[in-house]
C-alpha cells in the first residue's frame, strides 16, 4: 500500500515537472515570435522612413509653360535647367532669344505671330468693309518674363501687341471731302497686258482708309499678282534688265502712290528704286515692288486719318489722290 502511494507521486510531480517544461517552452516561443514581429516592423519603418528620405532630397521639376493669350494653348514647355539655366545664364537668354525670334517672324514650316494689317476700305455702297489688324510679338519682353519666371516657375504669356486701324468710323463718310495731294502719271494705252495690272494694282488700294499711325504696305494690300488673280504677262525690270513676267507694270500704281503721299510728309518703313530708269516718273522717285520680295512701305504719321483713291483711264492715265474730310485738311497738310 505505501509502495503504492509512492508510484503515484512519482507520476504526479513527473506530470508537473512536463507541464512546467510546456509552459516554459511556450513562453520562449512567443517571446520569440514577439522579436521576430519587431524586428520585421522595424525593418518596414526603416525602409518607409529611407523612402521619405530619398523623396525629399529629389529638387523639384521648375517648368515654365509659354501660352498665347488669343487661344490659351501652351505652345511650349520649358524647363530652365535642362537649357542651361543657373549655369550658363547668357547662354540660356541666348536661346531664349533666338526662339523668340524665330516665333515672331516664323520659319519655312510655320508662320510667325507678326503679321502685317490689311486696311480697311469704303465699299462702292459706302460701307466699311474691315481688313485685318496688325500684330506684333514683342520678343524682348518675352524673353524678359521667361527669364523672370525661370527661379520658381510658372505660366507666361505671350506679349501681342494688336492695333487695329486707328479712325473713326463717323469720320468715314467724310474723309472724301478735300484732295490734300494728287499725282498723275502716263502709260501707253495699246500695252494691253501691262495696263490690265496697271488697272487690277490701282483697283486693290482704291478707297483704302489710312487711320492715324496706320502701317501701310503695298504688297500686303494688293496681294498676289499672279494669273490666279488676273495678271496678265508684261516686261518687268529684273537684276537691270527689261524681261517678261507676270505683273509686269504694278510698279508704275507704286510709283504713282510714292509720289502722292510724299507730298504729306508720311514716314517710309520701306522703300526701294528700280534697277533701271522708267520713264513715267522722274529719276530717283520710282517705288519698286515684287510679292514676296521688296515692298513700299510707310506709316501715317500726319495725325489723322486719310483716303487713298485711284482713277484708272484706259486711255493712258493713272491718278492717286490723298483725300480727307474738311476738319483734317489742315492737319494733314500741315505735314509736309
Amino acid at each position: 500500500m505505501l509502495k503504492q502511494k509512492w508510484i503515484i507521486a512519482i507520476i504526479l510531480a513527473g506530470s508537473l515537472i512536463g507541464v512546467a517544461g510546456c509552459a516554459e517552452n511556450s513562453t520562449k516561443e512567443v517571446e520569440a515570435y514577439n522579436r521576430t514581429e519587431k524586428g520585421k516592423n522595424e525593418q518596414v519603418q526603416s525602409k518607409e522612413e529611407t523612402k521619405g528620405e530619398n523623396k525629399k532630397e529629389e529638387p523639384e521639376e521648375i517648368l515654365v509653360k509659354v501660352m498665347d493669350p488669343t487661344t490659351k494653348a501652351v505652345i511650349r514647355t520649358i524647363n530652365p535647367q535642362e537649357m542651361g539655366y543657373g549655369l550658363d545664364n547668357q547662354l540660356y537668354q541666348a536661346e531664349l532669344e533666338k526662339w523668340a525670334r524665330e516665333l515672331a517672324v516664323g520659319n519655312d514650316t510655320t508662320p510667325g505671330y507678326d503679321k502685317r494689317n490689311t486696311p480697311d476700305r469704303i465699299g462702292s455702297e459706302g460701307q466699311i468693309i474691315k481688313g485685318t489688324p496688325r500684330v506684333e510679338l514683342e520678343e524682348a519682353e518675352l524673353v524678359t518674363r521667361i527669364l523672370e519666371a525661370s527661379e520658381k516657375g510658372g505660366n507666361v504669356d505671350l506679349p501681342l501687341t494688336i492695333q487695329e486701324s486707328q479712325y473713326r468710323p463717323e469720320d468715314v463718310p467724310f474723309l472724301g471731302e478735300v484732295v490734300v495731294a494728287t499725282y498723275t502719271t502716263n502709260f501707253n494705252p495699246s500695252v494691253v497686258g501691262r495696263n490690265k495690272n496697271i488697272e487690277l494694282s490701282a483697283a486693290a488700294i482704291h478707297n483704302v482708309i489710312v487711320g492715324v499711325n496706320d502701317y501701310f504696305s503695298f504688297n500686303t494690300t494688293v496681294g498676289p499678282s499672279d494669273e490666279a488673280h488676273g495678271y496678265q504677262p508684261a516686261q518687268e525690270a529684273v537684276n537691270g534688265q527689261l524681261v517678261m513676267g507676270i505683273g509686269g507694270g504694278i510698279c508704275q500704281t507704286s510709283s504713282t502712290l510714292y509720289n502722292a503721299v510724299d507730298q504729306i510728309g508720311v514716314a517710309y518703313v520701306e522703300l526701294h528704286h528700280h534697277s533701271v530708269t522708267v520713264g513715267y516718273v522722274p529719276t530717283g522717285r520710282d517705288a519698286t515692288v515684287s510679292y514676296g520680295g521688296v515692298d513700299f512701305r510707310f506709316q501715317n504719321t500726319t495725325g489723322a486719318p486719310f483716303l487713298i483713291s485711284t482713277i484708272y483711264n484706259p486711255n493712258g492715265t493713272l491718278t492717286v489722290e490723298i483725300k480727307t474730310s474738311a476738319q483734317y485738311a489742315g492737319v494733314v497738310k500741315r505735314a509736309v
